[in-house]
């Protein structure tokens, strides 16, 4: 399974942006988010990678930072094999690299060494 994250970029505080992460690979009997939980993580510069937002594949359960609760939303497109995450009311404390991460799985965890599958990040700059 291959991950592609995309969407950063630099934006102004207040403003919206959203990222996508397209699952590649897996076999023609199982698609490659099957049976998976896909988590976003973020590492802004001096800091270490922390969890932003979850969802569970089977049943589309999330969960979400304390930071990003209402502003951000992680979603899934079954047809694309991809999960977005919506970011509204972006502040300038939101400024890092975003990836995205999956595992086997049907909870989501907020462990990031537990998660098998990265993609590269995309880089999400926020100013005052």
């Amino acid at each position: 399974v291959q991950l592609q994250a995309s969407g950063g970029g630099l934006v102004r505080a207040g403003d919206s942006l959203r990222l996508s992460c397209v699952a590649t690979g897996g076999t023609l009997s199982e698609r490659p988010f099957s049976k998976r939980v896909v988590n976003w993580f973020r590492q802004a510069p001096g800091k270490e990678r922390e969890f932003v937002a979850g969802i569970t594949w089977s049943g589309g359960s999330t969960d979400y930072a304390e930071s990003v609760k209402g502003r951000f939303t992680i979603s899934r497109d079954d047809a694309e094999n991809t999960v977005y995450l919506q970011m509204n009311s972006l502040k300038p404390e939101d400024t890092a690299v975003y990836s995205c991460a999956a595992r086997t799985g049907f909870m989501v965890s907020k462990t990031a060494s537990v998660y098998d599958y990265w993609g590269q990040g995309t880089l999400v700059t926020v100013s005052s």
